[in-house]
């Protein structure tokens, strides 16, 4: 199968740092190379694939803005018209509306994001696109969709390493923003008297908190600041790492961080919030708590933690979450949506179906009031 995989401008593929979106893009695009498809990726110039890169950008294009991905994705779909592919796997919302330029071509989008109410209103003008949620939770909060499949992400085992006995600290990574708990997570560890090593950095939309909130609490003696943190840093962090804190404070569509650690043995110690209770098994791959009261005990010397199977985590994640698990589904799901396609009627002899809440008027369709 030739497939066009649309990534975004704003990271590179694979990402140097953070970048969640472009990871998964990469390991979604060298899987499927190596499953003998014909992978063509549309992202930046300073990406790497094994397959075939397209780029109208050199570099990547940070901070974040939509006309430079309306740029790209426009860009990107006029070299996929004009070449022809069996599928196109699109990966913003941007590319959804120029997706309309190719009306015979599968077209997969996958939902990376938190509802957000005007994401979820401009869906519903989409139901010819094959859509993947990436929880069963995430999926649950969005609108509903014309069609759609839920599809956990996956990495590559062999990237990261495991070790039986960790080290005396516990690590987080991620964003500084509120949302994800670094000063929870901070505050957790010196109530329970043991170290903790961060990993990640503060935006500038962030910064109000990271002045007030972070950057006392990175000064404390027993956290270690790491910077921002790349794969060869990551993977012995959370080899050694005790466990890996968690303590979101919002309906997080899908924690990589959690499968990352899972992989390493570590087990994920996480508040119950969106995908969490989803992807961790509690007491197996890691330990969900209810709030910071539950996560100090859990941390202090003498608790279960200590007698936690970090061969069985590590076996469970790459059972569940693998690279090559992910991949997988994704060929099943191509089939389906290139099946789909191939039993309309060519473009001008069908009317692509309506988006819910439509009402058939002269021939034509009109919001339903």
């Amino acid at each position: 199968m030739r497939i066009a995989m649309i990534s975004t401008p704003f990271v590179p593929v694979p990402p140097k740092g953070y970048g969640g979106t472009e990871l998964i893009v990469h390991e979604l695009t060298e899987g499927l190379l190596d499953a003998g498809h014909q992978v063509e990726l549309f992202s930046t110039g300073d990406s790497h694939t094994s397959g075939r890169l397209h780029h109208l950008y050199p570099v990547a294009q940070w901070p974040m803005d939509r006309l430079q991905d309306l740029n790209h994705v426009s860009w990107a779909m006029r070299l996929v018209q004009r070449e022809g592919f069996d599928l196109v796997h699109i990966h913003s919302a941007e590319a959804l509306a120029c997706s309309r330029l190719l009306p015979d071509l599968p077209v997969v989008y996958t939902v990376h994001h938190v509802r957000e109410a005007l994401l979820s209103d401009y869906y519903k003008y989409f139901p010819e696109v094959h859509f993947v949620t990436i929880s069963q939770d995430q999926r649950g909060r969005e609108t509903p969709l014309f069609r759609g499949t839920t599809i956990h992400h996956g990495l590559s085992p062999g990237t990261y390493e495991w070790r039986d006995e960790p080290s005396d600290y516990v690590a987080f990574l991620g964003r500084f923003t509120e949302i994800k708990g670094l000063h929870t997570a901070i505050d957790a560890t010196a109530l329970a008297g043991v170290p903790i090593e961060v990993g990640g950095e503060i935006h500038s939309v962030d910064a109000l908190y990271g002045e007030r909130e972070v950057k006392p609490r990175l000064a404390l003696p027993h956290v270690t600041y790491l910077g921002t943190v790349g794969i060869d840093r990551k993977v012995p962090l959370l080899r050694d790492a005790r466990a890996v804190l968690f303590p979101i404070e919002w309906n997080e569509p899908f924690g990589l961080v959690l499968i990352e650690a899972m992989l390493s043995g570590s087990p994920p110690i996480a508040f119950p919030r969106g995908s969490v209770p989803e992807l961790v098994e509690d007491g197996v791959t890691g330990f969900v708590v209810q709030d910071m009261g539950e996560m100090v005990e859990l941390l202090k010397p003498g608790s279960r933690l200590d007698a936690f199977d970090r061969a069985r985590c590590r076996e469970r994640a790459v059972d569940r979450f693998s690279a090559e698990q992910m991949v997988r589904e994704h060929e099943k799901y191509y089939r389906t949506a290139t099946r789909f396609a191939a039993s309309q009627p060519a473009v001008g002899a069908k009317e692509l179906p309506s988006p819910p809440g439509t009402r058939s008027v002269a021939g034509r369709t009109a919001p339903s009031r």
